[in-house]
């Protein structure tokens, strides 16, 4: 045993190490490199540290809120991939809408740009058709925020609202070069799915059936535009895909199947997936009335698995301009907070095998409409080549 000296040393010489173990756990920046790395292995007090430091002398208060939901973004979006992102709460409700064929809003369909959002497709009748925006011009402010770098959800739930509510956007006009700002006050929209009518050409009559988005049910709405343009007399089928940024896969297969009655539709696989096969789910038009695809930069995901499918079957030729090149396929993985994780967990395959992630699909028939001009160029090109089926 000890001296009561000896005893006292080592007490007093233990209460140091904890009081300077617990100052350098605070403060991890004064330890040398080599200590730091070996001992700092949990980066909680790092963060705790940032956290800290943004709340101490960022020159406006943040909340704890704020803090944690940007954290839950900032992983997400560390992966490096557009599709995949961690959305609130609040924005997952809104985010739900869009597998819907109603929302309130300014009546336009976007995608994702490195400026913000790129208009696809502009409704008739909506707030933003009646004050002047088109196709291909680009949203870059929402309320006076810019809304560069954001997911196309969360861009898009900014511009969604209560109908009778006001909302300002900023758009720019790429074949003008200029900026201006939109204020438009948002209306209940009621998304046509689906539209069919007939044209005579050449003294014989052609279908034109055009799908908005692949939203839940829209197989049935197209096929009934389908069967509606065939009773006409219609002698031949344009599907018109321009500006259809996709939506559900299993829709897209149902789409798909209106025109092929077997095989191979798409197929995919994930890392931690195998492969699983989508097959045609039979019922589909006589294989003699001809078809053409008619798609645009727009047609993207599901437009793009239908689009694939009834070229690489031989069922229909593609006119118009190279698709978006979506490629790949994402799960939507409810959280404890209420809020989502919409993480890309696949590719999917065509069925000659495929994948056109960020290549998209080259039509057979080059076609592209003036965005300028009340005329659609592309249509009568579409027209033309089914003409020659």
């Amino acid at each position: 045993m000890g001296s009561p000296r000896n005893i006292i040393a080592a007490a007093v010489v233990g209460l140091l190490l904890l009081v300077g173990g617990i100052w350098l756990g605070g403060h991890p920046e004064t330890l040398p490199g080599f200590a730091r790395n070996g001992l700092v292995s949990d980066d909680r007090a790092l963060r705790s540290e940032l956290v800290d430091d943004i709340k101490d002398n960022f020159y406006k208060p943040v909340s704890d809120r704020q803090i944690d939901e940007s954290s839950l973004k900032g992983i997400v979006q560390g992966l490096n991939d557009r599709f995949s992102n961690y959305l609130t709460p609040k924005e997952t409700s809104q985010f739900r809408e869009s597998v819907q064929g109603r929302f309130d809003g300014v009546g336009m369909s976007v995608d994702k740009d490195r400026r913000g959002l790129r208009v696809l497709n502009v409704f008739d009748g909506s707030p933003a058709k009646k004050a002047g925006i088109k196709k291909g011009d680009f949203v870059t402010e929402v309320n006076g925020k810019p809304i560069a770098g954001l997911s196309s959800s969360v861009a898009t739930a900014r511009i969604k609202g209560p109908a009778g509510t006001k909302v300002r956007l900023q758009i720019v006009d790429v074949d003008k070069g200029t900026t201006k700002d939109f204020p438009l006050e948002r209306k209940r929209i009621e998304v046509p799915v689906a539209e069919g009518r007939t044209v005579e050409r050449g003294g014989r009559t052609y279908g034109v059936v055009k799908l908005q988005g692949f939203s839940q049910g829209a197989h049935g709405l197209l096929r009934k535009q389908v069967d509606k343009v065939r009773k006409s007399g219609a002698e031949g089928i344009v599907l018109d895909l321009r500006g259809n940024g996709g939506g559900l896969l299993d829709e897209g297969v149902l789409v798909a199947s209106i025109f092929i009655d077997k095989g191979l539709i798409t197929y995919t696989k994930g890392r931690t997936s195998p492969r699983r096969n989508f097959d045609a789910k039979g019922g589909a038009i006589p294989k003699d009335v001809p078809v053409v695809v008619l798609v645009d930069r727009g047609s993207a995901s599901a437009s793009e698995i239908v689009t694939g499918a009834l070229r690489d079957t031989r069922r229909a030729t593609v006119v118009g301009t190279r698709t978006f090149g979506k490629g790949v396929f994402q799960q939507v993985l409810p959280l404890s907070n209420g809020g989502v994780l919409d993480i890309t967990v696949g590719e999917y395959f065509l069925p000659g095998g495929k994948n056109i992630n960020g290549k998209g699909i080259k039509p057979a028939v080059k076609a592209s409409d003036d965005p300028d001009t009340k005329r659609d160029e592309a249509l009568p090109k579409a027209l033309e080549a089914l003409s020659r089926k």
